[in-house]
């Protein structure tokens, strides 16, 4: 059997497990442990994140609630929260209460993209940074990753549908060969049958010929008797 190139080894799930127990244990966060496995292995953070949750998660159970006390505790004896490994820089965005604008995806991927318009509210009149992340959330800020999975997830439907496909030519070659099995067995049986008429026809004949039976006469020549 033929491996894929970008399959995951024993050692790429191992690196995936460590990494992210040590990322709960030190108080970051699952996607910084996706990232870095990432950066390591070459892959994209969402399907170092898919191969977590789909594979190799469930045999980490008791070591992910293992961890988490582990961190409870690090926290506990720190007398602080601990800060997360990868901080990502807080943009700058400016806007007013009640002002409008015009948030857009980048995805070459789809055509005739809309833009989405939309004004941020505040009773207020002064806009947090609470706010400003709440909406990014809200119009996918993680479009990125989102599409790394959608694409994960497409290439396996397409190799499940090529699965299937070469399940089904084969099954097809099976019947075949099962029908052409059964006429091998029927002609076979034929055979049997005119073998064993043709040697009862030549037992049958043998028992019909008449046996001759000769005597010698007085001149020593031989004579046939008939029965």
């Amino acid at each position: 059997m033929i491996q894929r190139q970008d399959a995951w080894s024993e050692e790429d799930d191992l690196l995936l497990a460590e990494t992210v127990l040590r990322h709960i244990r030190e108080g970051s966060t699952q996607l910084n442990a996706f990232e870095e496995v990432g950066d390591k292995l070459n892959r994209t953070s969402a399907a170092c994140g898919f191969r977590w949750n789909a594979v190799v998660r469930q045999d980490y159970i008791k070591a992910i609630d293992l961890a988490k006390k582990q961190r409870k505790q690090r926290q506990r004896a720190l007398g602080q929260k601990t800060k997360p490994l990868y901080t990502p820089p807080v943009p700058t965005l400016t806007f007013e209460a009640g002002e409008e604008f015009i948030v857009q995806k980048d995805n070459p991927n789809q055509e005739n993209t809309h833009p989405v318009r939309s004004t941020i509210k505040n009773q207020s009149g002064s806009l947090t940074i609470d706010d400003v992340i709440q909406f990014l959330r809200s119009f996918g800020m993680n479009n990125q990753e989102s599409t790394s999975v959608q694409f994960e997830n497409d290439r396996l439907k397409k190799e499940n549908k090529e699965l299937s496909e070469e399940i089904e030519a084969l099954k097809k070659k099976v019947e075949q060969t099962e029908k052409e099995y059964e006429l091998v067995q029927e002609d076979y049986q034929a055979l049997i049958k005119i073998m064993d008429r043709a040697r009862k026809l030549v037992l049958f004949e043998d028992e019909e010929k008449p046996s001759n039976t000769f005597k010698m006469d007085k001149n020593g020549n031989l004579e046939r008797i008939a029965k």
